[in-house]
């Protein structure tokens, strides 16, 4: 089975969910093709958000299988300037913050290449990752990063604190809204946690997505989509108490918690938990004009593109991403508009992309190229991508961002 539908909420098993966005049946957004598989059938599944009334979560009706979804995987943390930075804030501020040396544990949980734990074994404190991917894992083992090639579960973290681990910091970053079994996930964390450690998740801020319009964010991989109180609910099941929340800028919007076995709440989690039952992030009516929304913004970018291909304009896209993938199916979007892609992933290039089949190339192609407009895919990097692109914008290239709303930059 690869496929399977929810008819119950999977943080609190709540019966009754509430539509919120229907985006089609759509392919896998990670799952590139080579050029022998273009002739190939493509496996396309339902992409359908709903909501929880009961604990408020988020989330789609349908699972694809894991093993499908991640065992080998094309998005690696380290090809992005801003995820390093981003790790290597963090990781700083956590080493002052929880006082940790080389008689430490810090452990994560989808440690994909280790582009966090790095900045911590560069510091001489012990490391320890987990991450199904095995060609992910095998790039991390190679740069001397200690890793677990496994799903996280109930089962693995009671397997390793019987083999004497303890961690005095976890993190989960990205990862949570990708697990179809919510609780023994966040079970397994509280497991392997000291008594006085620290768990630091980041997932998209589902209120972000909703004002912003982020739809793209939607794929597959993206199980639940999170506000501060769905978490709070799902983390204290456990007995994990959110002792801070920290609202980061990004990928679109990020709530980053930390949580332990005990501590108070400080006014961050206070305010924010205030700050959505006052703006309705617990009732359907926060999501009900989200699709009309998305549609609207289809209708927008539709004709743009179809403004400029008229005058006889030649566009690209930056980014082979999930969230370039969704946009582009759902829109419609694919070789009667745009030449290629490019993207900086060695990984990714001259493979093709899911549903239109677009190839993908190395960023230097634009100066090459020229093309007249590029499509924004990967927005929730813009600044960096800009930048980058800062000689192929002084040749007169222009940048379309399609995300909160249609703009040429």
């Amino acid at each position: 089975m690869t496929e399977s539908q929810s008819l119950a909420c999977r943080s609190c098993g709540h019966a009754e969910l509430q539509t919120v966005l229907c985006l089609g049946r759509l392919p896998l957004a990670n799952a590139l093709l080579t050029e022998e598989q273009l002739e190939q059938p493509e496996e396309t599944f339902p992409l359908e958000l709903a909501f929880c009334s009961a604990c408020t979560l988020v989330q789609l009706t349908e699972s694809v299988s894991p093993e499908k979804l991640f065992r080998e995987y094309v998005y690696f943390s380290s090809f992005s300037d801003t995820m390093l930075h981003h790790a290597e804030e963090l990781s700083t501020s956590l080493i002052g913050s929880e006082n940790l040396d080389a008689t430490s544990l810090v452990l994560e949980v989808a440690s994909n290449d280790g582009y966090l734990l790095q900045y911590y074994k560069r510091m001489g404190i012990p490391v320890l990752g987990i991450e199904p991917a095995t060609n992910i894992a095998k790039v991390a083992e190679q740069r001397g990063i200690r890793t677990i090639c496994d799903f996280f579960s109930d089962a693995l973290a009671l397997q390793l604190v019987e083999e004497g681990f303890k961690a005095d910091v976890i993190h989960a970053h990205n990862v949570l809204a990708h697990v179809p079994d919510l609780n023994g996930f966040v079970r397994g964390l509280a497991h392997l946690l000291k008594g006085n450690g620290v768990v630091v998740v980041e997932v998209p801020y589902v209120t972000d997505m909703i004002e912003n319009c982020e739809f793209d964010t939607v794929y597959h991989e993206h199980l639940s989509y999170f506000s501060l109180s769905a978490l709070d609910a799902l983390f204290s099941r456990d007995n994990l108490i959110i002792q801070k929340v920290e609202r980061v800028p990004i990928h679109g919007g990020t709530l980053r918690i930390y949580a332990g076995h005990g501590g108070e709440r400080d006014e961050s989690v206070v305010q924010l938990l205030a700050h959505e039952r006052a703006s309705g992030v617990g009732d359907i009516n926060f999501y009900k004009t989200f699709g009309a929304r998305v549609e609207r913004l289809r209708e927008d970018l539709v004709a743009l593109l179809h403004d400029l291909k008229s005058q006889d304009k030649r566009i690209a896209a930056y980014g082979a991403s999930a969230k370039g993938s969704t946009l582009l199916n759902y829109c419609g979007i694919g070789r009667e508009t745009l030449d290629y892609v490019v993207d900086r992933s060695t990984v990714k290039q001259d493979l093709y992309t899911p549903g239109n089949h677009l190839k993908i190339y190395a960023p230097e192609k634009l100066l090459a190229d020229a093309p007249d407009h590029v499509l924004l895919l990967t927005w929730n990097f813009a600044g960096e991508i800009l930048e980058q692109q800062s000689e192929y914008r002084k040749r007169g290239g222009r940048f379309i961002v399609p995300v909160p709303f249609v703009k040429v930059v």
